[in-house]
Parts: structure tokens; sequence; C-alpha cells
């Protein structure tokens, strides 16, 4: 889709994605490698009382399955940058579903422009879990 079919507020809806207990240790024990993420007795000590998924891992998790979605097609160029935060704790074989929405358009140039978009996600008991701007460039039209 090229910048000029956007509109503000378009939404997707992303599809489920089931956080695995095996993944997320794995990926845990490859690119956060703290004891909340990959020991089961220490995790048990902690506020949480359980392992909890890296953070990373679950927007990433989320991402994926947004863009199956495909939004842009084959007009995305590239993304500029992404901002997540994490606003709860996610656990083993949670369920993370959540929306896409188009929160910023600036056309930067005659060839593309600026998309930002805003992700929610939240578990399996409708809380959300976390939230991330990303912008991504988009091509434009040719005149």
């Amino acid at each position: 889709m090229y910048f000029e079919d956007l509109k503000l507020h378009m939404t997707v809806d992303i599809a489920p994605a089931v956080i695995r207990k095996e993944k997320m240790v794995a990926f845990a024990k490859d690119y956060d490698p703290i004891p909340l993420h990959t020991d089961e007795e220490y995790a048990k000590t902690t506020r949480f009382g359980q392992l909890i998924a890296p953070g990373v891992m679950s927007f990433m998790s989320v991402w994926a399955k947004y863009l199956e979605s495909d939004f842009f097609g084959s007009e995305l160029v590239a993304g500029k940058s992404t901002k997540i935060e994490w606003i709860r704790p996610v656990f083993a074989d949670d369920v993370l579903t959540g929306t896409a929405e188009i929160t910023g358009l600036t056309e930067r140039n005659p060839r593309n422009g600026l998309v930002e978009i805003t992700v929610r996600a939240y578990n399996q008991n409708g809380e959300l879990v976390l939230t991330d701007v990303t912008e991504a460039i988009v091509k434009r039209r040719e005149v």
C-alpha cells in the first residue's frame, strides 16, 4: 500500500502468538541470559514467582504476527525506529494478541513518507502487556 493510500487510525488485528516455554528459555539463553528468564528456582524467589519471557522476545513474537498482515506490501522501504514499553510480565504459555494502528503520517520527500505504527499487545486475560511505536518508510506514488 502506498503512503498516499494510508489513513490515520487504520488498524489491523494481530493474530495470536503463543509464548512457548522452550522457545522463551532458548531465546533468553542466547540474548538475555539473566536468571529471571533462565533459572526456574531463582524465578520462584522473585515477585513474579516464575520465569518471565524476555521483553524483546515478547515483542518480536507479536511483531512477527503483525508482519503476517503485510500492511504495506512491497511499498515498504525499511524500518526507521522503534520504541517498546513493557507494562506487564509475559509468562510461558501466555497467548498475546493485539492491534497495529497507524498513528502518524509524515511526508518526507517525493519518493517516500514516514508512517508511525502503534502496536498494543494483550495477554489472554485482556491485560495490556506492551506497547510499541515503530516508524516505517513507505514508498509514495511516482508523479
